[in-house]
């Protein structure tokens, strides 16, 4: 598809879609580097045009496979966002395709068990019912579990924490072998993006600590616990680029048909900033992460493929 077709096609949802892709960095993002250089491992796969399983079918396959990242007899944690109560449309939670897709790819790779929870905003029912989640999970062969009491989480340290010392994580990560993030990109209220960085706070119960003592250098100390992501997922498909995190109307809502995959979670963060057509430098936790060593957020120095379907 050409370039002006697809931003008319995009722009369909509304005022929104013009201002989200025509504020630098969108285009770009997809834009092919002549002087990028050809190799068997890439950074980052960028995918659009594609259903959002369709997508990760194509892009996990330019990683080698879903093999390379979980192991037979491997027990898989996947964290969507789901903690909105709203129909799988209004782009505030992940789409259940990708979910259902990525379990089905954790399964052929020989995990032994797949679990996929949520610490949910609203009631954890209605929220992993009304998301289409649970079901596609649970479809695909995967325990979907609560998230929702104080007794499923359990103190853990973060050493060199600047405002985070330790963190209340939920038993799963703790328990499981391989930890898949699969954040929706969308704006926030707060720290402008939420994405790859800020979905671990699904995870996590004493959240009200991170909003009351800096929720952007709270992100960053994050991301020091040792157990990282083994793959990001970002769910960029329908992106809610105003009202966030939970949106009011579909006006919010624009459809980009797109994919980031990326075992760097703060690359990933930065090509999402570029989606939305925010300054990497305005989502504030991004920058502190790199410096912070946790990650890249110079796309220009990675080396990505990147896919139209």
């Amino acid at each position: 598809m050409k370039r002006r077709a697809f931003l008319k096609t995009s722009a369909g949802a509304g005022i929104a879609a013009g201002a989200a892709l025509t504020m630098g960095g969108y285009e770009k993002l997809w834009a092919t580097s002549s002087s990028a250089a050809a190799a068997d491992k890439y950074d980052m796969v960028a995918l659009m045009g594609g259903s959002p399983d369709a997508m990760f079918d194509l892009g996990i396959q330019e990683l080698g496979g879903m093999g390379n990242f979980v192991q037979k007899g491997q027990k898989v944690l996947i964290k969507p966002n789901m903690g909105w109560d709203v129909i799988p449309e209004m782009a505030a939670n992940t789409n259940p395709l990708l979910i259902k897709r990525i379990v089905e790819h954790c399964i052929r790779a020989g995990a032994r068990e797949v679990y996929v929870v949520d610490h949910t905003m609203d009631n954890w029912v209605n929220c992993y019912k009304n998301s289409g989640i649970e079901r596609a999970a649970k479809s695909a062969g995967a325990k979907v579990v609560p998230g929702n009491s104080e007794s499923y989480y359990h103190e853990i340290e973060i050493p060199g924490g600047v405002k985070l010392k330790s963190a209340k994580v939920h038993e799963l990560l703790l328990e499981t072998d391989v930890f898949i993030n699969v954040p929706v990109l969308k704006d926030h209220n707060s720290v402008r993006m939420t994405c790859c960085l800020k979905n671990t706070m699904g995870l996590v119960w004493n959240r009200g600590y991170w909003h009351s003592n800096d929720l952007n250098q709270c992100i960053a100390d994050y991301a020091l616990y040792e157990k990282k992501p083994a793959l990001n997922i970002v769910d960029c498909y329908n992106v809610m680029v105003k009202h966030g995190p939970q949106g009011v109307s579909r006006e919010d809502i624009v459809t980009m048909k797109s994919q980031i995959i990326s075992s760097d979670w703060v690359a990933a963060d930065a090509a999402g900033a570029k989606m939305l057509g925010v300054p990497v430098e305005k989502v504030e936790y991004i920058p502190i992460a790199h410096k912070m060593g946790l990650g890249n957020m110079n796309l220009d120095s990675l080396n990505i493929k990147r896919i139209k379907m």
